[in-house]
């Protein structure tokens, strides 16, 4: 697999809190922050010469990453790979054992295809694909 690491998603309570306390530990203000009604997630965007951190907070007590924050607590919640072909790696890691979440990309924040490898076969880490759109 030709990738690079795309950016680490950390899993946030309070997403306004959490942009005060990551621009003054990074040094930065946020590029972007992006709500995603289907996902149920509004998300906060750092550049980090090319590698972001993504701040996620759930907006509905049912979205997944409410769900990680009630469960785990606030924290890591996945990182992102990004693939030049998302279907070929889809397929390459079916056939290699993995476990899916997504069998077919879907659209990301960015515009960009995504899909997740489940944690119970990577050893206990969400994992995100990326291809660019």
């Amino acid at each position: 697999m030709s990738s690079r690491v795309a950016h680490i998603g950390i899993a946030v309570r309070n997403l306004d809190q959490a942009v005060g306390v990551f621009a003054a530990l990074l040094g930065l203000s946020p590029e972007d922050t992006v709500t995603m009604g289907d996902q149920n997630l509004r998300i906060a965007t750092f550049d980090m010469d090319g590698c972001r951190v993504e701040l996620l907070e759930g907006v509905s007590p049912d979205s997944t990453v409410s769900r990680f924050v009630e469960s785990r607590g606030p924290g890591i919640h996945h990182f992102c790979l990004t693939v030049p072909d998302i279907e070929r790696e889809i397929e390459r890691l079916e056939k290699a054992g993995f476990r899916m979440i997504d069998h077919t990309p879907r659209i990301g924040a960015d515009g960009g295809r995504i899909a997740f490898v489940h944690p119970d076969s990577t050893g206990g880490v969400l994992l995100e694909l990326h291809q660019k759109e």
